[in-house]
């Protein structure tokens, strides 16, 4: 992308930044770039391979990042809502980043590097995206993005699960948790998990078992995902980095609908509206406590 390119010519140039964090072709598929020099610049691209979300890089727990110098981060509309969630909570000030929006037009589900770029093969996260366009952007590169194919949503899968009993949706899910091996590549990929120590590793009092087995694995997987209500902003990166496949995302997308029924709240790119937790209602009606 020509357009893209030049634009880190000028910032890298001018001094603006130190840093341009894109996307680049790797060995075996795209992989994220950190350009430093206005003469690297071609190696940036942007394609529907690009899945990863750059914003895990202004994560404060990504101190070797850090270190490089004032960053201009590449930006799709899921991947601005995580840098507004990042500034919403205090750990990245909006002076101190620029972003590069990029109309996104949908990406695949996992970033091959021949791959078909078919109706079936785009993100089923992508079908119901609310933002093509991020509106938290310094820079807008790109043309205008048109409505991704209509795929499977996750929604429907949601609704069969939903419909299904109690002890259904209890087996479900056991049986995928059954395949954690407790990598924590969900945790590590997310933008969101920037605790400097996680629950996960604190051994005095231990709040999660270590062991990968079916106790542990739940206590892990629940855990985080209340700990990301009102946070996550559906990007998928916890899935895709999963190697056992376990669909994160119907967790993630559950816990998201029930703050939206509960708190009338979705993940925006503002960070300037708050989110439920963090923020005091006089308007929530407390049921769960009455």
């Amino acid at each position: 992308m020509r357009e893209l390119q030049e634009l880190a010519r000028k910032l890298l140039t001018e001094g603006t930044v130190k840093v341009v964090i894109g996307w680049e072709e790797g060995p075996h598929n795209v992989r994220p770039a950190f350009v430093t020099s206005p003469e690297a610049v071609g190696r940036l691209i942007f394609d529907h391979r690009c899945v990863h979300n750059l914003a895990t890089y202004l994560n404060p727990r990504r101190s070797q990042v850090k270190k490089l110098g004032k960053p201009a981060v590449v930006v799709k509309g899921c991947d601005a809502k995580a840098v507004a969630g990042l500034i919403r909570e205090t750990q990245v000030a909006r002076e101190d980043v620029v972003l590069i929006g990029v109309r996104c037009p949908g990406v695949v589900q996992r970033p091959e590097r021949h791959v078909d770029l078919s109706a079936t093969t785009v993100s089923p996260r992508c079908a119901e995206c609310d933002n093509r366009e991020p509106h938290l952007a310094d820079h807008l590169v790109g043309e205008a993005a048109p409505a991704p194919p209509t795929v499977a949503a996750p929604p429907e899968r949601l609704a069969r699960l939903a419909s299904a009993s109690a002890s259904e949706r209890w087996a479900f899910w056991q049986e995928e948790f059954a395949r954690c091996v407790r990598c924590h590549a969900c945790r590590e990929v997310c933008p969101l998990c920037f605790c400097e120590r996680c629950v996960a590793d604190k051994t005095q009092p231990q709040w999660v078992e270590s062991s990968p087995h079916g106790r542990g694995n739940l206590a892990w997987h629940v855990t985080r995902a209340i700990h990301q209500a009102g946070r996550c902003v559906g990007c998928g990166e916890c899935q895709r980095a999963c190697p056992a496949g376990i669909p994160l995302g119907l967790l993630n997308k559950k816990v998201a609908e029930i703050m939206a029924q509960r708190f009338g709240y979705r993940a925006v790119d503002d960070p300037s509206v708050p989110a439920p937790i963090g923020a005091f209602n006089l308007n929530d009606s407390q049921e769960f406590i009455l």
